[in-house]
């Protein structure tokens, strides 16, 4: 029964339920998550997709109250489509759901736009309580994470990190998850819509702040970066 039709024929509570706006680049994760959500009197899902360009063409229709963005999406980084959800729905609220490292992509996310990061590695009532504080309008965090975001703000991305990886900024730390994938420079351009040049520079930069002198190194760093800290 579509809510319309629900509508002629009585009060519609369904509608007055928050509406939540499903983005994971996997079907199957979708699928899980809308299947929790259905079972909570206090919430529905009102739309999903994988890609970040759709989602972005999606949510006028949609109208959601809050959009669950994970980091790993098709054509772009989540903390990108954070930025632009932002800048076409300043009021939206947002709520990171990813298996990345919160303990890295927590305060970027915070800082992109979005009001709370959760790992898929916790409980089905953490995920749920993150929801529910996200739409109420409240900031979601693990308390190891709101603790780790005091030493950020106190001693800064180095001390942070323990690494130089703190001080890359959004781009050159998805450039960087991508080389750790194996993407050469031209999928890179292609995937990202910038130019072969633009992302070469991206590689220099990163070779300077990372303090490696050659390709392969730079290259080596990435693997192993993503093998300690998983897969998009």
């Amino acid at each position: 029964m579509t809510e319309l039709h629900a509508a002629k024929k009585g009060p519609d509570t369904k509608s007055k339920r928050p509406r939540l706006f499903l983005v994971d680049d996997h079907p199957l994760v979708r699928e899980r998550l809308g299947q929790l959500i259905a079972q909570q009197p206090d919430m529905i899902v009102c739309g999903e997709c994988g890609d970040a360009a759709e989602c972005l063409r999606l949510i006028p229709a949609a109208k959601p109250d809050l959009v669950i963005v994970d980091l790993s999406l098709k054509s772009s980084h989540g903390i990108e489509l954070i930025k632009d959800i932002r800048v076409e729905n300043p009021e939206l609220r947002i709520l990171v759901l990813s298996m990345h490292d919160e303990s890295l992509f927590a305060e970027r996310a915070l800082r992109a736009g979005a009001l709370g990061y959760v790992t898929k590695q916790e409980s089905t009532d953490t995920i749920l309580s993150a929801i529910r504080r996200v739409l109420a309008g409240e900031m979601f965090l693990t308390e190891r994470m709101a603790t780790q975001l005091v030493a950020l703000w106190i001693h800064g991305p180095t001390v942070f990190t323990g690494s130089y990886i703190g001080e890359l900024s959004d781009r050159e730390l998805e450039i960087f998850q991508m080389l750790g994938e194996g993407q050469g420079t031209r999928r890179i351009a292609e995937v990202l819509r910038l130019d072969v040049k633009t992302v070469e520079t991206y590689r220099l930069r990163l070779k300077e702040k990372l303090q490696v002198s050659t390709a392969s190194e730079l290259l080596q760093q990435a693997v192993q970066w993503v093998q300690s800290h998983g897969k998009r």
